[in-house]
């Protein structure tokens, strides 16, 4: 399953709300305002789907468009890559501090819509689908009421009840990013975490199977408090992107020399094992950083695939894929172009096929369910 933003909007859609996660001023797109480090391949999406970038254009001189999330016909579309391409469903995410009475609530309507768009679209696609709640940039203090009303909410809107929402040992799935020790971004206590992992874990109508997500070397948290929670939930996803090693020629690979160290801990304690793979990442646009400061290279896909090797020879058959429509930090899987428009700096897939990630998680996500072994190299072909 891959994660899912889902909170892009422009100018004139049902949001109305202007270049939300593509510029940082909402009212105005140009290459200083930029948030984002891939462009998105648009060619497939119907004209009301698209909406012209003033200012950008490609090498031919043609329009640049960019997409909304909040739009039925857009999700459906990503929704039926996901399928077409072998990939199971979505972690849909919900931001606390988008919700009612947060923040940042004027995104609620407009994240509502989304999520009934994906309730739909799983449905027509026949994936699967969960809430995963991150926490960022919210108050330490509103963040339980917060995310357990609106919990209960959905579950009284009988969305759980779906046959396309995931489930585990009878319980519906939903996840929490935000375990991340010591971060003022993720202001996560040890208090609070025991205080919602409790919430999930009382019998009744809003029990749930809980997946914490967070710090990468979770196992060697230094506080004891912090240390007992991270071994509570029903599963645990430890966030890896951006964490990396360099060979001899210093070629970057994704850091998986703890893996297995993570499972054992994981079964030790009942918890799932839910490891996080990436494509490769960049924010040079979003952190204003000069071009290729931030770049962790795809390598041709080959950054990717090492990763499934390393977890079939685990024998891993979930996995967390960061993420399906993350280009604001360069590490999403769909149709992205290598043909970026001229203005601005940008991140494509390297001259390959725009489809060329949903193939390698597919083919990948395939042979880890099939119990068959990943290969060193990858076997297909752009």
């Amino acid at each position: 399953m891959c994660g899912y933003q889902g909170w892009f909007r422009c100018p004139g859609d049902a949001a109305d709300l202007g270049w939300v996660h593509w510029s940082r001023d909402s009212r105005r797109i140009a290459p200083e305002t930029l948030t984002f480090e891939m462009w998105p391949d648009v060619r497939e999406y119907s004209p009301a789907e698209r909406f012209a970038a003033p200012g950008f254009t490609h090498s031919d001189g043609s329009q640049a468009e960019l997409y909304s999330s909040d739009n039925a016909a857009t999700v459906h579309r990503h929704f039926e890559w996901m399928r077409d391409y072998g990939i199971d469903g979505a972690w849909l995410q919900r931001f606390v501090v988008g919700l009612p009475g947060a923040p940042v609530s004027v995104m609620f309507p407009s994240s509502s819509r989304v999520l009934q768009h994906v309730r739909t679209a799983s449905k027509q696609t026949g994936r699967v689908w969960a809430i995963s709640y991150d926490i960022a940039a919210m108050p330490t203090e509103q963040i339980f009421d917060k995310l357990t009303s609106d919990w209960k909410m959905l579950v009284d809107q009988q969305i759980t009840e779906d046959p396309q929402y995931l489930h585990e040992n009878g319980r519906p799935v939903v996840q929490i990013w935000g375990f991340y020790f010591g971060n003022a971004h993720n202001r996560m206590t040890a208090e609070l975490g025991n205080k919602l992992v409790d919430f999930f874990h009382t019998p009744g109508r809003y029990s749930a199977f809980l997946v914490g997500g967070g710090d990468w070397d979770w196992r060697r948290n230094p506080d004891a408090a912090w240390r007992s929670l991270l071994r509570r939930f029903d599963a645990y996803a430890p966030w890896n992107v951006g964490n990396y090693t360099k060979d001899a020629a210093g070629n970057k690979h994704a850091a998986t020399h703890y893996w297995a160290d993570d499972r054992r801990e994981c079964e030790r304690h009942n918890m799932l094992w839910l490891p996080v793979v990436y494509p490769g990442f960049s924010w040079d646009n979003l952190q204003r950083l000069s071009p290729g400061a931030s770049n962790i290279e795809r390598r041709g896909g080959r950054f990717l695939w090492e990763q499934f090797h390393e977890l079939s020879k685990l024998g891993a058959d979930s996995v967390y894929v960061a993420m399906f429509d993350e280009v604001d930090e360069g590490t999403a899987i769909f149709k992205v172009t290598s043909e970026m428009p001229v203005q601005g700096h940008f991140v494509g897939y390297e001259g390959l096929p725009s489809d060329w990630y949903l193939r390698l998680v597919g083919e990948g996500g395939r042979l880890l369910k099939e119990e068959l072994p990943v290969p060193a190299e990858i076997r297909i072909k752009p």
